[in-house]
């Protein structure tokens, strides 16, 4: 997949296929479908994963970057299990970042159960900044990304803020489902991981649910940001916003 000469407008760091779809898949998906220039870099190829080889994964997902309408989708050789923040990985961070220079990054919030998700965001999020140092040498120009959004795996923060994915989540659910070697497959005779069951599924569409009645939609995903933002017009930012309606969606028929 090629990319403009442009450069990215945003890019998901994250050390699984499939990772990206289950956390920020929906948000990537309404940035693309708004024209913007969106990119997914995985960090490993997942090898150690219970389902599935490297090859059927890679394959899964280039699918699953075509339903996202991703630009570009590179994937990286970091041993899948053994995430470590060192030089020689946080350089070939760095080289993605100055090849595609996205003005935004999303990556894995910082805590999580699975240690590869904890690692890569400390990975990325210190690649992020050191891409902007000139003694750097990659024989690339330095390229700092304006700001990291941190998304959800299984432990949850204290969001910064939510996005609508209402009309996005069929799709969102279209790119999960690319993933068929990962997930509930009643057909399947791979062994069972907690994400291939049934319950999985039901529990993150939940999750999209419970997010999406906090801001009076029906699908929402959750971020994270680690920085305070100057406002100079609180009533323009807000103007389309009617805390009095949040809490009052209509029910989901069934």
């Amino acid at each position: 997949m090629q990319m403009s000469d442009k450069g990215l407008d945003a890019m998901a760091f994250a050390p699984h296929a499939d990772d990206v779809e289950l956390c920020c898949g929906g948000t990537l998906i309404k940035l693309a479908k708004r024209g913007y220039r969106i990119g997914c870099c995985d960090l490993t190829e997942g090898e150690l994963g219970t389902r599935g080889t490297p090859e059927t994964r890679r394959a899964e997902a280039e699918r699953a970057a075509v339903i996202m309408g991703l630009e570009v989708r590179e994937r990286l050789d970091l041993p899948d299990g053994d995430i470590v923040n060192n030089y020689a990985n946080r350089l070939k961070i760095i080289q993605v970042l100055r090849k595609y220079r996205p003005a935004y990054v999303f990556t894995s919030y910082w805590i999580d159960r699975h240690p590869d998700h904890a690692a890569s965001s400390r990975l990325v999020t210190e690649a992020c900044f050191y891409s902007g140092l000139r003694r750097i040498e990659t024989g690339q120009e330095p390229f700092r990304p304006k700001m990291i959004f941190y998304f959800q795996h299984r432990d949850e923060f204290e969001s910064s803020f939510l996005v609508d994915i209402s009309d996005e989540f069929d799709r969102k659910m279209e790119a999960v489902a690319a993933h068929v070697s990962q997930f509930y497959d009643a057909d399947s005779s791979e062994p069972d991981t907690f994400i291939s069951s049934n319950y999985f599924m039901e529990a993150l569409v939940k999750r999209m649910e419970y997010y999406g009645m906090r801001i009076g939609a029906r699908y929402a995903e959750p971020f994270l940001i680690r920085q305070y933002i100057s406002v100079d017009d609180p009533l323009e930012l807000f103007g389309k916003v009617d805390a009095n309606r949040i809490m009052s969606t209509p029910p989901v028929e069934r």
